[in-house]
């Protein structure tokens, strides 16, 4: 069970150990926590000795008498002030007036205890305060979290962008100087491989907008009956061209018309990250096969290739950001490694799964289930 740090500074034995028998055995249910939070208890007799324990340990806590020898308790707040110790205070005094709890507050103090208080009192206080400092450390943990994805994020795009980037800078090097003499087609394929790369980042940036918009809650949905097999016909549309250059022979299998109560937007990306990975990760001369079926409760899509296929390893790295599988196989082919990602996360939207299948030199099978919504539940 975890426990809070409390420190009693009161020159009063009495109110200390009172205070202490109190506080010995109460939990308190914490936002946040699984177990119920009890108290750990030290005692001060004065001020100048609660000083020295505030410098020489941690504590989460303080209950604070305003009157004491030595060092005041608000002499004490000044310390704790000064010295930026991340501790919570309540002040306990017999001279209970605004002028004295105004004074606390200004100097730190997070409440004011005025005695004689009754055990309950007591409880009631102390559980406030806990619920702040918790509630306070989870916020601070959570956006230091925060911090450190933000500059994981940054590190790893500007990674991903400094390759294409110093490709591009290369290429125009060599436009320049005019290393291939003064014949403009022998530069051809410079500039193919230039805008290669452009389009490249292109698609990381229009990915890297999807995300956010999808993250962040502000990508607009629009939820209606749509066909999904012509969505399917699009995707295929948009890599046919591709696919025929490979001899990729690309073949829809579905039951015709399959309404499903969806975005358009969201399906096209499913089906076109699908289909895209399918052809580029295929062998020349390979198969993609698409099926689309339904039921009263679930959309099916399976999407499946004769490609490269992939390891157990590699497989257990999919649908994280900036993921690509790096092989001998693989290493010439572009992407920004979003997609899986970004249809991961669409794919939640519909309370749906995905499921992968795939065996090296052999090929891939990706199976989505998108589950069946009605329009009163995305109300």
């Amino acid at each position: 069970m975890e426990k809070l740090k409390v420190l009693i500074a009161d020159d009063e034995l009495g109110m200390r150990k009172g205070t202490a028998k109190v506080l010995d055995k109460y939990l308190v249910a914490l936002p946040g926590m699984e177990e119920p939070v009890g108290f750990d208890i030290s005692e001060a007799s004065n001020g100048l000795i609660a000083k020295e324990m505030l410098e020489t340990d941690h504590f989460d806590l303080i209950l604070l008498d305003y009157k004491m020898p030595e060092l005041s308790g608000l002499e004490v707040l000044d310390c704790i002030r000064d010295s930026q110790i991340d501790i919570l205070t309540i002040m306990i005094t017999a001279y209970a007036s605004l002028e004295v709890a105004v004074s606390a507050t200004k100097n730190g103090a997070f409440d004011f205890l005025a005695k004689p208080f009754s055990p309950e009192e007591l409880k009631s206080v102390v559980e406030k305060a806990s619920r702040h400092l918790v509630a306070h450390r989870q916020a601070k943990r959570l956006s230091e979290e925060k911090r450190k994805v933000r500059f994981q994020f940054i590190s790893v795009l500007a990674h991903e962008l400094k390759s294409p980037l110093a490709a591009v800078d290369s290429y125009l090097q060599l436009l320049k100087k005019h290393v291939a003499g003064e014949e403009l087609s022998k530069y051809d394929h410079i500039v193919e491989r230039s805008l290669v790369r452009l389009d490249g980042m292109r698609r990381m940036i229009l990915d890297l907008l999807d995300l956010t918009r999808i993250e962040s809650g502000q990508k607009k949905r629009e939820l209606t009956q749509i066909e999904i097999s012509a969505i399917a016909l699009k995707a295929i549309e948009t890599y046919k061209v591709i696919a025929h250059e490979r001899n990729i022979d690309i073949s829809l299998h579905s039951e015709t018309p399959v309404h499903f109560y969806a975005d358009a937007g969201e399906m096209e990306i499913i089906f076109n990250n699908l289909i895209s990975n399918a052809v580029k990760y295929n062998r020349d001369k390979g198969r993609v096969d698409i099926y689309i079926s339904t039921d009263d409760k679930h959309l099916y899509l399976s999407v499946s290739d004769t490609g490269i296929g992939m390891t157990p390893e590699e497989k257990e790295k999919l649908f994280g950001e900036f993921v690509r599988i790096k092989n001998e196989d693989t290493h010439k082919i572009l992407g920004s490694g979003l997609g899986l990602s970004i249809m991961k996360k669409i794919v939640s939207f519909y309370n749906g799964k995905i499921d992968v299948e795939s065996q090296r030199n052999v090929g891939t099978v990706f199976k989505v289930v998108l589950t069946r919504l009605t329009e009163d539940e995305n109300k």
